[in-house]
């Protein structure tokens, strides 16, 4: 290998390594933000799953939620179990297990009967909290891959700079002459 030649490698790998070390730091980052956004706006709704033992959360009719009693939604885990465990239980016995689509359908055509009107109110402002909370979990999932791609960026990273002090220490070595031995005719 030619000293040329080499030095490009080298270069290459500088290159490399300052680029997998952006990448990581940005996920890094950009995980740091999501998740703290949605901390940060969970937060100030300021959501709580029903205490412990009240009866707004049976561990009868909610042995999944009893982890969560008393605490504040803050994160997406605890959003998402909101979202379905509890809302979503709940939007289930407005109108029979019917949706906020067909509950309004049949508002629109009988728009006199008041309890459709008041359960299509109920199911609408019930799924879109329920979403809006679920959307909260997805982002909190992107976050958390962010993250474990920042982590695998960092060992990539580790390794090519391994790698270019590995060359960078081969390439301040001397150059070894080596001597074909021919064997006479």
């Amino acid at each position: 290998m030619t000293k040329a030649l080499r030095w490009r490698i080298i270069a290459l790998q500088v290159v490399l390594v300052v680029v997998l070390g952006f990448c990581a730091g940005f996920l890094y980052w950009g995980s740091s933000f999501v998740n703290g956004m949605v901390h940060d706006q969970l937060v100030a709704q300021k959501i709580y799953f029903p205490a412990k033992g009240s009866s707004a959360l049976d561990p009868k009719e909610f042995p999944d939620l009893q982890q969560y009693a008393g605490q504040q939604v803050d994160n997406g885990d605890k959003a998402k179990a909101y979202a379905n465990g509890f809302i979503g239980r709940h939007l289930e016995k407005v109108a029979g297990g019917k949706t906020y689509s067909e509950v309004s359908a049949a508002s629109l055509a009988n728009p006199q009967d008041q309890k459709l009107v008041a359960q299509a109110n109920t199911l609408f402002k019930g799924e879109t909290l329920r979403g809006l909370l679920l959307y909260a979990w997805g982002w909190s999932q992107v976050g958390m891959y962010a993250f474990y791609a920042a982590i695998g960026l960092t060992i990539a990273t580790v390794v090519s700079f391994l790698a270019l002090v590995f060359e960078l220490l081969m390439a301040w070595r001397p150059a070894t002459v080596r001597r074909i031995a021919t064997q006479p005719a």
